[in-house]
């Protein structure tokens, strides 16, 4: 059972980015998925989460607008895109699965991406 995150990189306040939350070992049809992420000398924070026993997508306040999340099952690949990067949203971005949906308890997930980074330059 294997989560990967990827898709980070270095980009310029502005820009988007899509990064890629992949399975192996279980298939997301049976799990939530969850982003979460963690700034230098910052707590980790929710992102968002999608839910597969009713599909909605839930985020935090100071996330919405800007972080949107999408599945592919056939891949079984959970994307989060992030729009209109700025400075602030440089951090490791983690996913997780777990069979509840939440931005806020870490518990309610079982299994954990390697977290990958993102940083943006202003």
């Amino acid at each position: 059972v294997q989560l990967q995150a990827s898709g980070g990189g270095l980009v310029q306040a502005g820009g988007s980015l899509r990064l890629s939350c992949a399975a192996s070992g279980f298939s997301f049809d049976d799990y939530s998925v969850g982003w979460f992420r963690q700034a230098p000398g910052k707590e980790r924070e929710g992102v968002g989460c999608i839910s597969f026993h009713d599909g909605n997508r839930y985020f935090p306040d100071s996330m919405k607008g800007r972080f949107t999340i999408s599945s592919d099952s056939a891949k079984n690949t959970v994307y989060l895109r992030i729009n209109s990067l700025k400075p602030d949203d440089t951090a490791v971005y983690y996913c997780a699965a777990g069979p509840m949906c939440s931005y806020v308890d870490e518990l309610m997930y079982d299994y954990w991406g390697q977290g990958t980074l993102v940083t943006v330059s202003s």
